[in-house]
Formats: C-alpha cells, sequence, structure tokens
C-alpha cells in the first residue's frame, strides 16, 4: 500500500507532523533526521550518558510517533517532541535519587562566577565548546543542565523553554540566570584545575 502524498525535504514540520499522523512513515523518518540532535543532546544531559540518551530518544520518538494525531500546533513541533523526551528521560531515571534541593546565595554565586572581573557569559564563550564546556555541564545540577540545553545551546525562546520545562517565564528567567552562573564557576575550576596540571607537571 503506497502512501497518498509524498512528504519533501522543503515540508514543513506541521506538514510532516499531519502525515505522520495519518500514518506516513517517511515523513516521521524526516521529522527524526531533523530534530533527533536536539532530542539526544537534552536527553544525554539529562540521564547523565549516551547510552541512556539514546534509549530516552527511542523512546520519544517511539510516543510521538503513536500520539502525533494528539499534536495540536499551540507549539511548535520541535517544542512539542523536546517536551515529550524530557517527560521520557524523567521517567528513565527515576530510580536515581534526586539530590537535595540546595539555593546558593545569588552574590555568592556571583562572586564566585568572577562579577568585577569577567562577565559569566564571556567565561563560557570563552571556553573551549567540546571538551571544557562539556565537562563543566557534567557537573551542574540536571535542572541547570535542561535549562542551558534548551536555552543556550538549542536556542529556544523563553517562551518555548518555559512551556518545556512547565514553569512560568519568570521562574524560567530565574532558574536560567542561576544555571549560567554556576557554570561559569564550574568552568573557571575547570580551568584553573587544567592550567595548574600544566604548571606542576613533571619538571
Amino acid at each position: 500500500m503506497f502512501d497518498r502524498q509524498t512528504p519533501q525535504l522543503s515540508s514543513s514540520d506541521a506538514e510532516l507532523i499531519a502525515l505522520t499522523a495519518a500514518g506516513n512513515h517517511r515523513a516521521f523518518e524526516l521529522l527524526v533526521e531533523r530534530h533527533a540532535s536536539a532530542v539526544l543532546r537534552l536527553t544525554t544531559m539529562m540521564t547523565g550518558n549516551s547510552a541512556s540518551g539514546e534509549d530516552a530518544l527511542q523512546q520519544a520518538f517511539l510516543s510521538a510517533f503513536r500520539h502525533a494525531s494528539s499534536f495540536r500546533a499551540e507549539a511548535s513541533v520541535r517544542t512539542w517532541l523536546l517536551t515529550i523526551a524530557r517527560h521520557t528521560a524523567y521517567r528513565l531515571r527515576a530510580k536515581q535519587a534526586r539530590e537535595a534541593p540546595f539555593e546558593e546565595p545569588l552574590m555568592k554565586l556571583g562572586l564566585d562566577a568572577g562579577w568585577g572581573s569577567d562577565n559569566p557569559e564571556s567565561l563560557a564563550m570563552a571556553a573551549e565548546r567540546d571538551e571544557i564546556l562539556h565537562h563543566a555541564l557534567r557537573t551542574l545540577s540536571s535542572d541547570d543542565q535542561e535549562v542551558l540545553v534548551l536555552r543556550d545551546i538549542e536556542g529556544l525562546t523563553g517562551a518555548e523553554a518555559a512551556q518545556i520545562l512547565e514553569i512560568n517565564e519568570r521562574a524560567l528567567k530565574s532558574r536560567l540566570h542561576r544555571a549560567r552562573l554556576r557554570l561559569a564557576v564550574a568552568l573557571r575550576a575547570t580551568l584553573g584545575s587544567e592550567r595548574g596540571e600544566r604548571e606542576g607537571g613533571p619538571q
């Protein structure tokens, strides 16, 4: 049995999800190709390792395929997919003990991050994006990781990220601000550690 409509590479996400809901597998494959990288970055960061991230990705896209007809265009398809991915990743790590919530005073975070010297965002921008940034992100809480991935790595708007995280935009801004400060602290520590290793190497 052949599909009535053949999706094109130029088809919009909305067109592809509509075809997916009608059972068009090729349309769904195109959606996966477009958004798999973003979904995998989020699920890997949230679950803590690549294997679990890939499991969450597969489960998330399977869920999206099964529930494609429930998409109501109240948000973008990407936002809808990332929301599903986030919930899937949470379910996979449900057995892991959640760390006790602890909010450092904002002033302490700021001073540790380098207020009065380098801007926290400048430190992040100056860091080598692969190894150093990845290592620093790994030291943060899952809440910090996901907001940074959604806003600063995936480039979602505040409204889109807030919708995925199921919080309001004001709470999103507060969480993002603190996460960026913590990332700056982690980057300074990582860079300082590497510098110390180089200087303290064999003489």
